[in-house]
């Protein structure tokens, strides 16, 4: 028996969903690069659960669908209030949040391939205004609710900012959402698909992921970007904090890849709006520092950067808090993990590997008074 430290290398299983190839990620076969460019997440959310992009009038009735069930119970907003909200991780709010929607969904328990279809209807459209009504919450407003004539990217910034958000804004989230929405088998849907392969409930398969994403080596990664950029300050203390750095064999976040050896192809999307958006914000120097500390690790180390990177710039210049970046991720990956969980349950087998054993040989129980 051979063993993989993290699997890494493993072909676990077989999906239609998304790939990467020679450094190129598609999505059921569509390059990023042309979706980023051309499509809404409305149409990548269709893309993934049917492999294939919608007509116009099934765009029109998913977007009508997301519209729809964008309201959560207004017990789970009341939770929101029931616990000291100024001290809990943005993330464990929403892994609670998400659970207790299965609370209120009559069909929770219904199997059926129409009603977990449904639930993944609900499920990607409660996760916006789960994260704004908690941002919310938690500065002392009111939650504030969707307006049905804005897309899917534009009324999460209008949700979580009571404004209705300029082209370029809506542009860049949209651009985000899209580049994260799925990433073949990632930490977070692989545990989905663990999940629901035992038949568990979608739900469960939700909450499941969430928890796998809370962690800083999956979804975290952009927060503390920012956090670089923050404790930085200037593009003039850019050679001076990364070189010491490097020389202290330190973790730059934001660079290099498990999959990806030539880079990232979803950076340099996001590269270009932070530049857009840094601009318009007249905060060039998020931009400028960040391109300083690209140049200086990847000619380094080798080590080009990962979406993470470019998108803290582009969160923190829509005036989103920094610790709601991972919650964000969630927001647009959750299609992804609908999509191999739908696909999971049309194809199902329980995944059980095995482990290889290191531990001591056989033993003979001692009684406790002769150890």
């Amino acid at each position: 028996m051979t063993t993989t430290k993290g699997l890494e290398g493993v072909i676990a299983t077989q999906s239609a969903i998304s790939s990467i190839i020679d450094d190129t990620l598609t999505y059921v076969g569509y390059d990023i690069d042309d979706l980023a460019d051309h499509a809404s997440f409305e149409e990548v959310i269709y893309l993934l659960w049917h492999q294939r992009l919608p007509k116009a009038a099934e765009l029109a009735e998913l977007k009508q669908q997301l519209a729809d069930n964008m309201a959560v119970p207004q017990e789970v907003l009341n939770h929101f209030k029931a616990y000291p909200i100024d001290k809990v991780h943005p993330m464990t709010a929403l892994r609670t949040a998400v659970s207790m929607l299965g609370l209120y969904d009559e069909k929770a328990e219904d199997m059926s391939e129409e009603a977990n279809y449904l639930k993944a209807i609900q499920l990607q459209a409660k996760m916006s205004t789960l994260v704004t009504a908690f941002a919310r919450v938690r500065k002392g407003q009111e939650p504030i609710a969707p307006k049905n004539d804005l897309s899917f990217a534009a009324n999460f910034l209008y949700m979580l900012n009571g404004e209705v958000p300029e082209a370029i804004e809506e542009e860049a989230f949209n651009k985000a959402l899209v580049l994260h929405a799925d990433h073949e088998l990632n930490a977070s849907t692989f545990t989905a698909r663990v999940c629901v392969a035992t038949l568990s409930d979608v739900y469960s398969g939700v909450v499941a992921a969430i928890g796998a994403l809370k962690g800083p080596l999956h979804g975290g990664a952009n927060e503390q970007v920012m956090k670089m950029l923050m404790e930085i300050g200037s593009v003039e203390n850019v050679d001076s904090y990364i070189n010491t750095k490097l020389e202290n064999k330190e973790k730059i976040m934001g660079f290099g890849h498990r999959v990806y050896r030539k880079g990232d192809p979803r950076a340099k999307h996001l590269r270009e709006m932070s530049q857009k958006l840094t601009k318009l914000r007249g905060e060039e120097k998020w931009y400028e520092m960040s391109i300083k500390i690209d140049e200086i690790v990847t000619c380094q180390k080798n080590l080009p950067p990962n979406v993470d990177f470019y998108s803290a710039s582009v969160y923190h210049s829509l005036n989103i808090d920094h610790d709601l970046f991972t919650p964000i991720f969630a927001v647009s990956r959750v299609s992804g993990w609908l999509a191999h969980i739908l696909e999971q349950y049309s194809n199902n087998r329980l995944i059980r590997p095995r482990a290889e054993y290191i531990g001591p040989g056989m033993q003979k129980y001692v009684p406790v008074n002769e150890r």
